[in-house]
């Protein structure tokens, strides 16, 4: 019988790893403890519906400042991950349980009970269901829809590496309105950082988003400060635009615990206004570049200016 007073192990398969140090973070990156009615509210919801958020799960700075406005990051497909990459604080093994058939509707209840106007979907990797969760993803997409006609959607993807073509089809054919895909880091540091993940298989799948729907948004980021220099990721902003990625986010790392990778540096704010720049120049229709940007902070106020920068493109043509 298991004993059920052991504390599970987060991370068991980083568990014999050495520990890396954490150095101390820069003032730029420090931000207040959540304690907000607006948080306690958000919070409550969420678990009044069971529903897992990645904010929570990955440790998010901005959960106090996103969850007070009412803002929360959906993590369907339950909260155990099958991936063990190692920038991540999402908890890794073998998931516990089938996809929950009720949780597209739980979802679409919290989405309304909160009054939001953008919404954010993102969801663990599940390599142990045939399609990777994409029914799942479409599932819930088409619910929120029901209950929320007038908000806008964005997902954020696994990469669907080891399912058939079809799966990408069903979740593009739910009618998102961003498609998110995160490369995470540059393609040398993939066999460290993101070990079951394929750099071109993922910058393909957002191409291939395009070809399938050309209206859609497409949407990627990285993290610096794992050990890239500025032409690699200069290489990464050339790659996406190959690729017709409209958005681009990029954050400093922040290393979870010992036994994650470790943070080779904090980047300074002067450096990350540099690669905006860099990356307007390249033609990216929005940009977001600081150190405490993450795949979903301020998703909706930047929804709304991609959308802008889009028509103002189109005008002058």
């Amino acid at each position: 019988m298991r004993d059920n007073s052991v504390p599970k192990i987060r991370h068991p398969e980083k568990a014999n790893r050495p520990d890396n140090a954490q150095p101390k973070k820069p003032s730029w990156i420090r931000v207040k403890a959540p304690t907000s009615e607006g948080y306690k509210k958000t919070r409550d919801i969420m678990r009044e519906n069971r529903l897992v958020t990645v904010c929570e799960e990955a440790g998010c700075p901005n959960v106090g400042e996103c969850w007070s406005q009412g803002h929360a990051t959906m993590m369907i497909m339950g909260e155990v991950c099958t991936r063990a990459c190692t920038f991540c604080n999402i908890a890794t093994g073998k998931p516990p349980e089938s996809l929950d058939a009720f949780e597209p509707g739980r979802v679409a209840v919290a989405v309304k009970k909160l009054g939001l106007n953008h919404v954010v979907i993102t969801s663990v990797d599940r390599d142990d269901v045939e399609d990777g969760g994409a029914e799942h993803f479409a599932q819930t997409i088409r619910a929120v829809r029901r209950q929320s006609p007038d908000t806008t959607i964005e997902i954020l993807t696994p990469d669907f590496i080891r399912c058939a073509p079809a799966a990408l089809e069903t979740v593009v054919a739910a009618k998102p309105d961003v498609f998110n895909h995160n490369l995470e880091t540059v393609p040398g540091l993939y066999p460290e950082v993101r070990p079951g993940a394929r750099y071109f298989h993922s910058l393909r799948l957002l191409q291939r988003v395009k070809e399938l729907d050309p209206a859609m948004f497409t949407k990627s980021g990285i993290m610096v400060g794992l050990g890239e220099d500025r032409q690699s990721v200069l290489q990464v902003m050339d790659d996406m635009r190959a690729a017709d990625i409209d958005f681009l986010t990029i954050g400093q790392y922040l290393q979870p615990t010992p036994k994650h990778h470790r943070v080779d540096r904090f980047v300074t704010p002067d450096e990350f206004a540099g690669y905006e720049k860099a990356a307007y120049g390249k033609g990216f229709l929005m940009v977001s570049a600081t150190p405490l940007t993450r795949s979903s902070y301020h998703a909706g106020d930047d929804f709304a200016q991609l959308r802008s920068a889009r028509l103002k493109k189109l005008a002058k043509r």
